[in-house]
Protein backbone atom coordinates (compact mmCIF):
# COMPACT_ATOMS: atom_id res chain seq x y z
CA UNK A 1 0.00 0.00 0.00
CA UNK A 2 1.48 3.48 -0.53
CA UNK A 3 -0.66 5.16 2.39
CA UNK A 4 0.48 3.06 5.85
CA UNK A 5 -1.10 5.15 8.22
CA UNK A 6 -2.48 5.51 11.97
CA UNK A 7 -5.46 7.15 13.65
CA UNK A 8 -4.81 9.39 15.65
CA UNK A 9 -7.48 11.18 18.29
CA UNK A 10 -7.45 14.66 19.69
CA UNK A 11 -10.28 14.60 21.93
CA UNK A 12 -14.34 14.16 21.04
CA UNK A 13 -16.93 14.46 23.39
CA UNK A 14 -19.85 11.87 23.07
CA UNK A 15 -22.60 12.46 25.00
CA UNK A 16 -21.08 11.95 28.52
CA UNK A 17 -17.59 10.54 27.59
CA UNK A 18 -14.79 12.45 26.36
CA UNK A 19 -12.10 10.49 24.82
CA UNK A 20 -9.36 13.05 25.55
CA UNK A 21 -10.01 15.53 27.95
CA UNK A 22 -6.39 16.73 28.34
CA UNK A 23 -4.18 17.43 25.09
CA UNK A 24 -0.28 18.29 25.79
CA UNK A 25 1.70 19.53 22.69
CA UNK A 26 4.51 17.88 24.10
CA UNK A 27 2.98 14.38 24.19
CA UNK A 28 1.38 15.01 20.62
CA UNK A 29 4.68 15.80 19.70
CA UNK A 30 6.51 12.78 21.33
CA UNK A 31 3.25 10.28 20.31
CA UNK A 32 3.86 11.72 16.45
CA UNK A 33 7.79 11.16 16.45
CA UNK A 34 6.84 7.57 17.61
CA UNK A 35 4.08 6.92 14.44
CA UNK A 36 6.35 8.33 11.48
CA UNK A 37 9.98 6.80 13.41
CA UNK A 38 9.06 3.61 15.39
CA UNK A 39 5.89 2.43 13.36
CA UNK A 40 6.89 3.71 9.59
CA UNK A 41 3.56 5.47 8.72
CA UNK A 42 3.59 7.57 6.19
CA UNK A 43 0.66 9.29 6.94
CA UNK A 44 -1.80 10.14 10.13
CA UNK A 45 -5.23 10.98 10.10
CA UNK A 46 -5.91 13.15 12.66
CA UNK A 47 -9.49 13.58 14.26
CA UNK A 48 -11.52 15.48 16.83
CA UNK A 49 -14.28 18.24 17.56
CA UNK A 50 -12.09 20.85 18.15
CA UNK A 51 -10.01 21.43 14.26
CA UNK A 52 -7.56 23.80 16.32
CA UNK A 53 -6.48 20.87 17.83
CA UNK A 54 -6.41 19.17 14.54
CA UNK A 55 -4.52 22.06 13.12
CA UNK A 56 -1.39 21.87 16.27
CA UNK A 57 -1.35 18.09 16.23
CA UNK A 58 -1.25 18.09 12.18
CA UNK A 59 2.00 20.58 12.80
CA UNK A 60 3.55 18.21 14.71
CA UNK A 61 2.80 15.26 12.27
CA UNK A 62 4.29 17.39 9.32
CA UNK A 63 7.09 18.03 11.29
CA UNK A 64 7.95 14.06 12.14
CA UNK A 65 7.56 13.18 7.83
CA UNK A 66 3.85 12.51 7.89
CA UNK A 67 1.32 13.29 5.27
CA UNK A 68 -2.18 14.81 7.38
CA UNK A 69 -5.09 13.72 6.88
CA UNK A 70 -7.41 16.54 8.49
CA UNK A 71 -10.43 15.13 10.17
CA UNK A 72 -13.17 17.19 11.77
CA UNK A 73 -15.59 15.05 13.63
CA UNK A 74 -18.31 16.70 14.75
CA UNK A 75 -21.08 15.33 16.52
CA UNK A 76 -24.85 15.36 17.09
CA UNK A 77 -24.96 18.99 14.53
CA UNK A 78 -27.83 19.38 12.25
CA UNK A 79 -27.44 19.85 8.90
CA UNK A 80 -26.90 23.97 9.09
CA UNK A 81 -24.72 23.64 11.68
CA UNK A 82 -22.75 20.99 10.18
CA UNK A 83 -21.61 22.83 7.03
CA UNK A 84 -20.90 25.71 9.07
CA UNK A 85 -18.59 23.31 10.95
CA UNK A 86 -17.22 21.84 8.21
CA UNK A 87 -16.36 25.12 6.23
CA UNK A 88 -14.60 26.95 9.21
CA UNK A 89 -12.34 22.95 9.69
CA UNK A 90 -11.55 23.07 5.96
CA UNK A 91 -10.14 26.76 6.39
CA UNK A 92 -8.06 25.53 8.93
CA UNK A 93 -6.99 22.64 7.01
CA UNK A 94 -6.19 24.93 4.26
CA UNK A 95 -4.03 26.83 6.91
CA UNK A 96 -1.87 23.76 7.57
CA UNK A 97 -1.49 23.08 4.05
CA UNK A 98 -0.04 25.94 3.49
CA UNK A 99 2.51 26.17 6.05
CA UNK A 100 3.73 22.61 5.88
CA UNK A 101 5.69 20.87 3.29
CA UNK A 102 3.62 17.07 3.72
CA UNK A 103 0.95 16.50 1.75
CA UNK A 104 -2.84 17.71 3.76
CA UNK A 105 -6.05 15.61 3.15
CA UNK A 106 -9.45 17.03 4.09
CA UNK A 107 -11.41 14.45 5.25
CA UNK A 108 -15.11 16.21 5.57
CA UNK A 109 -16.83 14.07 8.04
CA UNK A 110 -16.95 11.24 9.57
CA UNK A 111 -20.33 8.50 9.05
CA UNK A 112 -22.63 11.71 9.11
CA UNK A 113 -25.80 9.65 9.37
CA UNK A 114 -24.83 8.18 12.81
CA UNK A 115 -22.82 11.15 13.93
CA UNK A 116 -25.38 13.85 13.15
CA UNK A 117 -28.86 14.70 13.61
CA UNK A 118 -31.73 14.51 11.07
CA UNK A 119 -30.13 11.27 8.81
CA UNK A 120 -31.04 8.39 11.06
CA UNK A 121 -34.08 8.23 13.48
CA UNK A 122 -32.70 7.98 17.42
CA UNK A 123 -30.99 10.11 20.07
CA UNK A 124 -27.50 10.46 20.23
CA UNK A 125 -25.51 7.98 18.80
CA UNK A 126 -26.74 4.99 21.16
CA UNK A 127 -29.97 5.80 19.92
CA UNK A 128 -29.12 5.64 16.02
CA UNK A 129 -26.70 2.78 16.37
CA UNK A 130 -29.54 1.22 18.15
CA UNK A 131 -31.81 1.88 14.73
CA UNK A 132 -29.01 0.75 12.13
CA UNK A 133 -28.64 -2.33 13.68
CA UNK A 134 -32.16 -3.62 14.25
CA UNK A 135 -33.16 -6.22 11.94
CA UNK A 136 -36.47 -4.36 11.93
CA UNK A 137 -35.25 -1.21 10.64
CA UNK A 138 -34.30 -3.16 7.42
CA UNK A 139 -37.59 -5.91 7.18
CA UNK A 140 -39.63 -4.29 5.29
CA UNK A 141 -39.33 -1.61 2.16
CA UNK A 142 -41.91 1.09 4.27
CA UNK A 143 -39.24 0.38 7.74
CA UNK A 144 -36.44 1.08 5.39
CA UNK A 145 -38.13 4.28 3.65
CA UNK A 146 -37.09 6.57 6.58
CA UNK A 147 -33.28 5.47 6.25
CA UNK A 148 -33.64 5.58 2.79
CA UNK A 149 -34.62 9.25 2.98
CA UNK A 150 -32.15 9.63 5.89
CA UNK A 151 -29.77 8.86 3.40
CA UNK A 152 -30.62 11.20 0.77
CA UNK A 153 -30.70 14.23 3.11
CA UNK A 154 -27.45 13.62 4.13
CA UNK A 155 -26.08 13.12 0.46
CA UNK A 156 -27.58 16.88 -0.29
CA UNK A 157 -25.48 18.24 2.94
CA UNK A 158 -22.74 16.54 1.53
CA UNK A 159 -22.90 18.38 -1.67
CA UNK A 160 -23.40 22.14 0.28
CA UNK A 161 -20.56 21.13 2.33
CA UNK A 162 -18.12 19.70 -0.01
CA UNK A 163 -19.04 22.95 -1.96
CA UNK A 164 -18.02 25.11 0.87
CA UNK A 165 -14.85 24.02 1.32
CA UNK A 166 -13.54 23.54 -2.25
CA UNK A 167 -13.69 27.49 -2.08
CA UNK A 168 -11.69 27.51 0.86
CA UNK A 169 -9.22 24.82 0.83
CA UNK A 170 -6.62 23.95 -2.11
CA UNK A 171 -6.12 20.39 -1.53
CA UNK A 172 -7.39 17.16 -1.77
CA UNK A 173 -10.77 16.54 -0.43
CA UNK A 174 -12.51 13.05 0.77
CA UNK A 175 -14.98 11.75 3.48
CA UNK A 176 -15.00 8.50 5.62
CA UNK A 177 -18.03 6.20 5.49
CA UNK A 178 -19.77 3.87 7.22
CA UNK A 179 -19.97 0.76 5.14
CA UNK A 180 -23.52 1.42 5.28
CA UNK A 181 -23.84 4.55 3.61
CA UNK A 182 -24.60 5.69 0.21
CA UNK A 183 -22.18 8.54 -0.98
CA UNK A 184 -21.28 10.25 -3.98
CA UNK A 185 -18.00 9.87 -4.94
CA UNK A 186 -18.11 11.76 -7.77
CA UNK A 187 -17.85 14.99 -5.42
CA UNK A 188 -14.93 13.93 -3.65
CA UNK A 189 -11.36 13.03 -4.68
CA UNK A 190 -10.64 9.94 -3.01
CA UNK A 191 -13.33 7.31 -1.78
CA UNK A 192 -12.44 6.41 2.00
CA UNK A 193 -14.41 4.49 4.10
CA UNK A 194 -14.64 3.07 8.03
CA UNK A 195 -14.00 -0.39 7.00
CA UNK A 196 -14.39 -2.69 9.81
CA UNK A 197 -14.33 -6.69 9.19
CA UNK A 198 -16.93 -8.13 11.67
CA UNK A 199 -18.57 -11.75 11.88
CA UNK A 200 -21.91 -10.40 10.25
CA UNK A 201 -19.46 -9.13 7.12
CA UNK A 202 -16.34 -11.38 6.58
CA UNK A 203 -18.05 -13.47 4.42
CA UNK A 204 -17.91 -10.67 1.78
CA UNK A 205 -15.93 -8.57 3.06
CA UNK A 206 -13.28 -8.28 0.49
CA UNK A 207 -16.20 -8.34 -2.27
CA UNK A 208 -17.47 -4.73 -0.46
CA UNK A 209 -13.98 -3.23 -0.52
CA UNK A 210 -13.49 -4.90 -4.28
CA UNK A 211 -16.83 -2.67 -4.91
CA UNK A 212 -15.75 0.84 -4.25
CA UNK A 213 -13.22 0.41 -7.15
CA UNK A 214 -16.21 1.22 -9.94
CA UNK A 215 -15.98 5.04 -8.81
CA UNK A 216 -12.31 4.89 -10.60
CA UNK A 217 -10.80 6.94 -7.63
CA UNK A 218 -8.09 5.53 -5.16
CA UNK A 219 -9.70 3.60 -2.36
CA UNK A 220 -8.22 4.22 1.10
CA UNK A 221 -9.45 2.58 4.42
CA UNK A 222 -10.18 5.46 7.20
CA UNK A 223 -10.54 2.92 9.59
CA UNK A 224 -9.86 -0.67 10.22
CA UNK A 225 -8.81 -2.43 13.70
CA UNK A 226 -10.24 -4.16 16.43
CA UNK A 227 -9.92 -4.18 20.57
CA UNK A 228 -8.13 -5.77 22.89
CA UNK A 229 -10.11 -8.81 24.49
CA UNK A 230 -10.68 -12.20 23.09
CA UNK A 231 -13.30 -12.04 20.36
CA UNK A 232 -13.13 -8.60 19.53
CA UNK A 233 -12.59 -9.05 15.85
CA UNK A 234 -16.10 -10.97 15.75
CA UNK A 235 -17.47 -7.12 17.23
CA UNK A 236 -15.24 -5.36 14.86
CA UNK A 237 -16.60 -1.73 15.49
CA UNK A 238 -18.79 -2.31 18.26
CA UNK A 239 -16.15 -4.04 20.19
CA UNK A 240 -15.62 -0.82 22.47
CA UNK A 241 -19.74 -1.34 22.94
CA UNK A 242 -18.89 -3.66 25.73
CA UNK A 243 -17.48 -1.08 28.92
CA UNK A 244 -20.70 -0.98 30.76
CA UNK A 245 -22.30 2.14 32.61
CA UNK A 246 -20.38 2.31 35.59
CA UNK A 247 -17.24 1.63 33.58
CA UNK A 248 -16.63 -1.55 33.97
CA UNK A 249 -15.40 -4.75 32.11
CA UNK A 250 -17.79 -7.49 32.28
CA UNK A 251 -15.58 -10.80 33.30
CA UNK A 252 -16.22 -12.96 30.27
CA UNK A 253 -13.89 -9.92 28.52
CA UNK A 254 -10.54 -11.87 28.88
CA UNK A 255 -7.85 -9.34 27.38
CA UNK A 256 -5.91 -11.06 25.04
CA UNK A 257 -3.39 -8.68 22.73
CA UNK A 258 -2.87 -11.65 19.64
CA UNK A 259 -6.57 -10.78 18.48
CA UNK A 260 -5.43 -7.40 17.57
CA UNK A 261 -2.54 -8.95 15.72
CA UNK A 262 -4.15 -11.58 13.82
CA UNK A 263 -6.79 -9.15 12.94
CA UNK A 264 -4.42 -6.73 11.38
CA UNK A 265 -2.31 -9.34 9.36
CA UNK A 266 -5.79 -10.72 8.28
CA UNK A 267 -7.05 -7.20 7.14
CA UNK A 268 -3.50 -6.24 5.60
CA UNK A 269 -4.05 -9.72 3.09
CA UNK A 270 -7.68 -8.54 2.40
CA UNK A 271 -6.44 -4.80 1.81
CA UNK A 272 -3.15 -5.72 -0.55
CA UNK A 273 -5.51 -8.25 -2.89
CA UNK A 274 -8.03 -5.68 -3.77
CA UNK A 275 -5.49 -3.00 -4.85
CA UNK A 276 -6.43 -0.89 -1.78
CA UNK A 277 -4.37 2.30 -1.86
CA UNK A 278 -4.14 2.92 2.03
CA UNK A 279 -5.10 1.89 5.00
CA UNK A 280 -4.99 3.59 8.48
CA UNK A 281 -5.10 1.23 12.03
CA UNK A 282 -7.86 2.64 14.31
CA UNK A 283 -6.32 4.09 16.75
CA UNK A 284 -3.00 4.88 17.74
CA UNK A 285 -4.47 5.40 21.51
CA UNK A 286 -7.66 4.88 23.34
CA UNK A 287 -7.02 7.86 25.71
CA UNK A 288 -9.84 8.27 27.99
CA UNK A 289 -9.01 3.90 28.26
CA UNK A 290 -6.25 3.48 30.72
CA UNK A 291 -4.84 0.16 30.80
CA UNK A 292 -4.85 -1.08 34.91
CA UNK A 293 -3.29 -5.30 34.46
CA UNK A 294 -3.58 -5.80 38.51
CA UNK A 295 -8.01 -4.52 38.04
CA UNK A 296 -9.07 -6.49 35.22
CA UNK A 297 -12.59 -5.09 36.30
CA UNK A 298 -11.43 -2.11 35.05
CA UNK A 299 -8.88 -2.21 32.68
CA UNK A 300 -11.01 -0.81 30.26
CA UNK A 301 -7.63 -1.00 27.76
CA UNK A 302 -9.29 -4.13 27.01
CA UNK A 303 -11.77 -2.45 25.36
CA UNK A 304 -9.92 0.17 23.44
CA UNK A 305 -8.22 -0.13 19.68
CA UNK A 306 -5.15 1.37 20.76
CA UNK A 307 -1.68 0.00 19.58
CA UNK A 308 -0.52 1.25 22.43
CA UNK A 309 -1.95 1.07 26.05
CA UNK A 310 -2.19 4.37 28.47
CA UNK A 311 -0.93 4.11 31.88
CA UNK A 312 -3.03 5.87 34.88
CA UNK A 313 -0.39 8.36 35.05
CA UNK A 314 -0.93 9.40 31.46
CA UNK A 315 2.30 7.85 29.90
CA UNK A 316 1.89 4.59 27.01
CA UNK A 317 3.39 1.40 26.51
CA UNK A 318 3.42 -0.62 23.34
CA UNK A 319 0.67 -3.47 22.78
CA UNK A 320 1.68 -6.72 20.65
CA UNK A 321 -0.18 -4.64 17.30
CA UNK A 322 2.15 -1.82 17.88
CA UNK A 323 5.28 -4.08 16.87
CA UNK A 324 3.04 -5.84 14.72
CA UNK A 325 2.44 -2.57 12.81
CA UNK A 326 5.56 -1.48 12.46
CA UNK A 327 7.14 -4.41 11.44
CA UNK A 328 4.56 -4.56 8.40
CA UNK A 329 5.03 -0.66 7.80
CA UNK A 330 8.74 -1.04 7.69
CA UNK A 331 8.80 -3.55 4.55
CA UNK A 332 9.29 -2.26 1.02
CA UNK A 333 5.95 -1.74 -0.38
CA UNK A 334 4.54 -4.06 -2.40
Amino acid sequence: MEIRGVNYDTGQTLDDFTSRPAFDADEVRRDMAAIAGDLHATAVRISGDDPDRILAAGRHAAAAGLDVWFSPFPYDLAPDELVRYLTGAAERAEELRRAVDREVVLVLGCELTLFSKGFVPGEGLAGRTGTMTDPATWSTPERRAPLLAGFQRARDVQREAVAAARLVFGGRITYAAGLWEQVDWELFDIVAVDAYRDASNAARYADDLRAYHRFGRPVVVTEFGCCTYRGAADRGGLGWTIVTEDRSIPTEYERFEPEQVKYLHELDAVFDAEGIAGAFWFTFAGFALPHRPDDPAHDLDVASYGLVAIKPDGGWEPKLAFHALAALYGQPAR
